[in-house]
């Protein structure tokens, strides 16, 4: 791997300090003049907004008080949610759509709630600022069993420590601003969520010493990444029918760019997996398709593990992706570049950068040309013509979904059908599509929609939700309401949980129905349709996407036992697994 040492993200903002001059008889130190006030709560606030956060999710606490009200004081947003897991989830969701996130809660009771949201970001790559509120330095000096406390102080830091690239208590204002700087520039660097946890009597602390962020950066070591283009090209010289295969690391580094002027010089076709969805546009006429093993369309999945070269560019390939197994593609006839390295076929190049690799693929003076008339073509979605009195099926609803996509939306999917029937959508520009397709965390879609909301303005979010998944953060439309956004969210209301009917059916599958579409009713605002029909599935969908004020809700009945083919075949896979 490169170097790894330590090293901070660039920033504009520096904090000024003035030395100690001594005086003349050199016998005593003349007291350092104060720096400004800048602050530690100041000075975390100021490198959050340099990075490009511009609004942190959470739920207040005494122990983060203080800081919320310097919050308040700042151009940074304190958006306000039902409960911590969703303030995660939302922060998670906005990293995956501005490229860093931030959520911020109190301490014990507020930071354990947030672990599995950052443990999913943890796994998904997603880079997420978490921070706690904690007791002060002061109160910890007696040990004394002060609220929210589990174990010793120093638990939720230690439990952190497994969720997190890095973690670290300010409790003290000499490392406190390195600290700071340290661990954004892990998250920046890795992709992965950190931990800050501040002592509610540090937010105002002041600096001893002048603090200037750093500006280092990792670089790939030259000899070995003109080895590992040359190689590459080599192989793709001798190579009949290549593909590459996209990942979700593409979109986390912001390689868009160097991928489509690296495909479209070459002529190669490209797949992406599930959880790389949309990190390219789907529409793109070298694209052809979700890649998800058994899972996916037969022409691709044959056309895919058929080639005699697979660029592996940004995947990490899970047991989702692959449909339920742990295959691996031969490595004589793989590249594989992800973040932690490239890997030629037998050779590994660990101190080569995963974006110089692709940057100097993408100019290489001489790439191989190769036309390949007989690759799968992305099926366009056939437009939708309403049978009025025939029950609503998955297959017909995602047909009608694909119909009224456009460029101004995001599709946001929780876990279930809701993702997999959704592999079949087709995306037309870069991060139209956001969803867990590895950590698979149910109740990520209201949160994630809460997200959308502030990070990207520009885009309406539809949500597809599983009935499940939505009571478990469906509430979140509070803040939805709150804000006067307006998505649409479809509930797959079967009755239960469908993925775990295929794989071990019981009544521990099933759920106590809600009137979903009555929804608003509860929360004084959005409108709400309750559809059993292709017709009024038709109507409401129209009535939905003319509703411009405010959220729609549509609580859409499916048979309990109705599913995508690739749901299906995925649950009988596991079904075997489960019953040993």
């Amino acid at each position: 791997m490169p170097n790894r040492r330590q090293a901070t993200a660039k920033s504009q903002q520096v904090v000024a300090a003035s030395t100690a001059p001594k005086n003349k008889h050199n016998k005593k130190a003349i007291p350092a003049a104060k720096p400004p006030t800048t602050t530690v709560g100041q000075y975390l606030i100021r490198r959050l907004y340099d990075l490009g956060v511009r609004h942190i999710f959470g739920v207040p606490g005494d122990y983060v008080l203080s800081f919320y009200q310097m919050l308040e004081d700042s151009p940074i947003q304190v958006v306000g949610m039902t409960r911590e897991e969703c303030a995660g989830l939302a922060a998670d969701a906005y990293a995956r759509l501005r490229g860093i996130g931030a959520v911020c809660v109190t301490y014990g009771v507020g930071g354990l709630n947030l672990c599995n949201a950052v443990a999913q970001a943890y796994a998904e790559e997603s880079p997420v600022v978490v921070i706690s509120g904690a007791p002060g330095v002061a109160e910890r000096a007696t040990n004394a069993l002060l609220h929210h406390r589990v174990g010793e102080f120093t638990t939720q830091k230690e439990v952190f420590d497994r969720l997190t690239v890095g973690s670290a208590i300010l409790d003290d204002r000499l490392t406190a601003f390195r600290e700071i700087d340290r661990l954004l520039t892990a998250c920046q660097r890795y992709k992965r969520p950190v931990y800050i946890e501040l002592p509610r009597d540090q937010v105002n602390a002041e600096p001893l010493y002048d603090h200037q962020p750093e500006t280092d950066r990792l670089t790939s070591d030259r000899k070995a990444l003109k080895e590992a283009v040359e190689e590459t090209v080599r192989m793709l010289r001798e190579a009949k029918r290549p593909v590459v295969l996209v990942g979700v690391e593409i979109h986390r580094y912001g390689l868009h760019d160097e991928l489509l002027q690296f495909v479209e010089r070459t002529g190669i076709p490209m797949a992406s997996t599930l959880l790389g969805k949309s990190a390219v546009a789907e529409s793109h006429p070298l694209h052809i398709g979700i890649y998800e093993g058994k899972m996916c369309r037969e022409e691709v999945r044959q056309y895919v593990e058929g080639s005699d070269c697979i660029l592996l560019l940004g995947c990490f390939l899970t047991d989702v992706d692959l449909g339920g197994e742990l295959t691996r593609f031969p490595e004589e006839r793989s590249i594989c570049a992800i973040s932690s390295g490239i890997r030629i076929r037998f050779h590994l190049y660990r101190d080569v950068l995963m974006a110089d690799y692709m940057r100097a693929l993408a100019r290489y003076e001489d790439l191989p040309r190769k036309e390949e008339s007989d690759r799968p073509r992305v099926q366009e979605p056939q437009p939708f013509q309403a049978k009025p009195n025939q029950p609503v099926t998955i297959r017909r609803l995602y047909q009608k979904i694909n119909d009224i996509l456009t460029e101004k939306m995001v599709v946001i999917a929780d876990i279930g059908d809701a993702l997999f029937a959704a592999s079949e959508l087709v995306t037309r520009q870069r991060t139209e599509f956001i969803s867990p397709a590895y950590y698979t965390s149910m109740g990520f879609a209201i949160p994630a929609a809460v997200a959308a909301g502030f990070a990207r303005p520009d885009l309406r979010a539809l949500c597809i939700v599983g009935d499940g998944a939505f009571q478990m953060t469906g509430m979140e439309l509070s803040t939805i309401v709150r804000h006067g956004f307006n998505p649409i969210v479809l509930v797959l209301n079967n009755k239960g949980y469908t993925t775990e009917r295929y794989i071990l059916d019981g009544p521990f599958n099933d759920v106590h129905e809600w009137k979903y579409h009555r929804v608003p009713e509860v929360l004084g605002g959005g409108w709400g349709f309750e559809v059993r029909t292709e017709g009024e599935l038709e109507d409401a969908l129209n009535a939905a996407l003319a509703n411009t004020s405010c959220f729609s809700i549509i609580n859409v009945h499916l048979d309990p036992w109705d599913c995508s083919a690739a749901l299906e075949r995925l649950g009988k896979r596991l079904s075997k697994k489960v019953k040993g």
